[in-house]
Formats: structure tokens, sequence, C-alpha cells
């Protein structure tokens, strides 16, 4: 029986390489199906850990709410005074009353100008706790983050960003010296390692750049500055009040986490009339990201599987036009004694020798989809760099990942697409009339 299948095998590969160009061509369907089945699944899994790094890095465990500038016909002032946002009492009060809250930070933001040595950066200033570099993932390059005691002294102490120090500080250690913001002076305590951009996430949250930033105590930035920012322009001005640009809220366990969000809602709804508060909760973006992760798996395997698809119906057509050319043979074997299931043995071992190569070659393609799409984006930056930038952060940036399972789905499926396509031409050619095969010219 051994000798019966090496035999067929060995017979099959000769006819295959009677026409070797029809033969690569169709491996050729089957090897693009199955790479891009690979590839599809890859790229998919990349954006979506890509996605859920983001979202993770906002933690679990955590409710961030953000003051939201509502539009101004909302506001009802004629004045340009356009107070919104939490404030002080409604950190205090949220802080105070629900128990789940383990630790708050209050953040102000404001968009300032750094002036050092006649040299000057547009930027943003940062009124935070000590905590804050904790929560945003930021590091420390040279001396200290802002600490307890600066914060209850509120002292004029800041800490730099590195973009901020390579801007200001070319060619010196910004460690002690004083920089200018708003007229008033503050000494250079810290300088801060390089951190990557934030995508937006969620409709509450906008995208944040960390390399331009300066932090300062959040008590400092409430006494020399305050609550009343006046914006100039083309001969008029703007002033909003905003006591606290986000407060970020830790939750004691994650199970409590929902629950206190929907209480922090509450809580923050007698309060505030405008939609000038919006509420993250990285824990439901989280549910939500894992949820379209598999729809957008789903999604990119069935469009890969169409690929394969078409590589069937071209092996059924190589085999089917194969079937008619080969009609006298089949004939003479018939003749010679080969029954019906032999015939149908040897022209199904061909179509699964073609979808075993096709799939096989369709791995190591799908293997290099790293590699590949690295030298997609380096020739489209190179060609194309305008089109690049345009693209979202997440996907200029995304790393394929390779989904261990999907390999041998795609070469199972390959394999099996062979045996389906090919089965209909074998059993026509096994059921062929002898005699009338043998008159075939």
């Amino acid at each position: 029986m051994t000798f019966l299948w090496l035999r067929t095998w060995r017979l099959a590969v000769k006819s295959l390489l009677v026409h070797p160009l029809r033969s690569l061509l169709t491996v050729l369907g089957i090897f693009i199906g199955t790479a891009s089945v690979i590839w599809l699944l890859a790229i998919g899994e990349g954006i979506s850990r890509k996605a859920q790094e983001q979202i993770e890095g906002l933690g679990a465990n955590n409710i961030i709410v953000r003051s939201i500038k509502p539009p101004s016909e909302a506001t009802g002032d004629i004045r340009g005074l356009v107070p919104y946002g939490i404030t002080r009492a409604d950190f205090e009060r949220l802080t105070e009353t629900i128990p789940t809250i383990e630790r708050a930070l209050p953040i102000r933001e404001l968009r300032r100008r750094f002036a050092y040595a006649g040299r000057m950066i547009d930027g943003r200033l940062v009124g935070c706790t000590p905590e804050y570099a904790e929560v945003t993932k930021l590091e420390v390059d040279r001396g200290h983050f802002i600490t307890d005691a600066e914060l209850h002294d509120k002292q004029n102490h800041c800490v730099l960003a590195a973009e901020v120090v390579q801007r200001l500080f070319p060619l010196e250690d910004p460690i002690g010296r004083s920089i200018h913001i708003e007229e008033a002076y503050y000494v250079v305590v810290g300088v801060m390692k390089p951190r990557m951009p934030m995508s937006g996430i969620g409709g509450s949250l906008a995208a944040q750049e960390f390399d331009s930033d300066v932090y300062i105590p959040i008590s400092t930035l409430w006494s020399r500055i305050g609550d009343f920012v006046v914006t100039h322009r083309s001969g008029s001005f703007e002033g909003e009040v905003v006591e606290l640009s986000q407060a970020t809220l830790r939750v004691d366990k994650i199970e409590h986490v929902l629950q206190t969000a929907e209480l922090v809602k509450q809580t923050l709804a007698r309060h505030h009339r405008n939609d000038d508060v919006g509420i993250t909760v990285p824990l439901e973006l989280l549910e939500q990201a894992r949820t379209t992760r598999l729809m957008f798996i789903i999604f990119m395997g069935l469009i890969a599987a169409i690929s394969l698809l078409v590589g069937g119906i071209g092996i059924m057509n190589i085999m089917l036009a194969t079937v008619t050319e080969r009609t006298r043979e089949i004939g003479i074997r018939r003749a010679l004694g080969a029954k019906r299931g032999d015939i149908t043995r040897q022209f199904l071992v061909e179509t699964i020798a073609l979808s075993t190569v096709g799939g096989l070659t369709g791995v190591l393609g799908g293997l290099t989809c790293g590699p590949g799409c690295r030298s997609m984006f380096f020739g489209m930056e190179t060609a194309a760099p305008d089109v690049m930038q345009q693209l979202p952060e997440l996907i200029r940036t995304v790393t394929p990942v390779i989904v261990p399972w999907s390999i041998p789905l795609a070469f199972g499926i390959s394999v099996t697409i062979g045996i389906i396509f090919g089965l209909y031409p074998a059993m026509r050619a096994a059921a062929m009339d002898p005699i009338e095969a043998l008159r075939h010219e």
C-alpha cells in the first residue's frame, strides 16, 4: 500500500512538471491566499495590541475626568468670560464622598512660552502632584520630579521635558538654572527622559505630547497664575476660568471601577449643566478594544479566506483542463486495468501537491510580515512622506504580531481547499468511459 502511494505521488509530480509554468501560477494563487491570512491577522493583531497598550497605560483602575470647553453660545456669557470644567470643589466632593476612590490626582494644563538666555519655546505648562510621573509613565533622566515638600511649600521649581532641554539648554546642564514663565522665574530641579506621544482615546481624552512640557507644583500654579486665563485674538480677548484641566481617580479594586464611574457621573451631573466635563473609563475602553479585536480578526480572516477561495477555483479550473488534455491517457490506464479509485487518487494527489506546495511557501511568505511591513513603510516615507504624516500614529508605528494559530489555520485551509476543489475534476476523470476516452484525439 505504501509503495502504491509513493508511486502515485511520483507520477503526480511528473505530471505537474510537464507544464511547469501552469503549475507555478496555480501554486501562486494558493501562496497569495495563505500568506494573506497570516499577514492580515498579524497586522490586525499588531494594531489591536497597540491600542490596548495605550488604554492599559491609562490604568485599568483609573477613572479620568477632564474639562471640556463648551461652545461659546452654550455658556451664555457675552463678555468673553467662560467658566467651565472641573472645580476644586468638585475634586474635594468626589474624593470625600466616594469611599472606593483610593487616590486622586489633580492636573492643570496651560499653553505657555518658556524662555532662557534669549531662547524660547512654546509648550505645555502642567501643574501637578508628585504622582503625575507614575500615572503617565514618565521617567526621570536627571535630578528629580516634583516632591511633596515642593508641593506643600509652593516652590518656584520646575521639571523639564526632553525637547525643552534641547531647545533651551543645547550646551549646558539645566539643573539649577532658572527659566522664565509668565513674568516669573522657576528653578530647574529635574529633566525627564523622552516619552512617546499618546493618541487620543475616547471622546473626552485628547491626544497628548509630552516632549514640550514643563511641570510645576499645582499649588504653585494656583498661587502664581490662578484660574483666570486671557487669550488675545485680533484686537479682542477671550477669558476663561478653569480650576482643573483633569482629575485622575484611582479606584481601590478593579471590580469597583464601573460602579465608581457611575457615582462620579451622578455626582458631577448635579453641579454641571453644560457638557463641560468628560469622563473616560479605561476599563470600559479596554473591554471594547478586546471585543473590537475579535471582530477585526474575523473580518480580516474572511478577506484573506476569499483569496484562498480564488486560489481554489484556479486549481479546479486547471485540473479540469488537465483532465480534458489527458483523456486518452485515462482511457489507456483504464484499458490496462486501472480502477476508478486509482484515477481519482491520481488526480486528487496532484491537486493536494499543488495546494501543499502553495501552503508551505505561503507560510514562509507570511512569516516575512514584519520585515515586509517595515520595508513598505520605509518606501512610503521615501516616496510619499506627506501621505505617511497624514496617517494616524497608531498605523505609522504598528508592529505586526504573528498570531501563532494563524499558521496551521492558513496551511490547513489551503490543503482543504485543494482537496475540495480537486475532488470534482478527479471524480470526473474517473467517471469517463474507457472506450470513449481511447477514441479521444
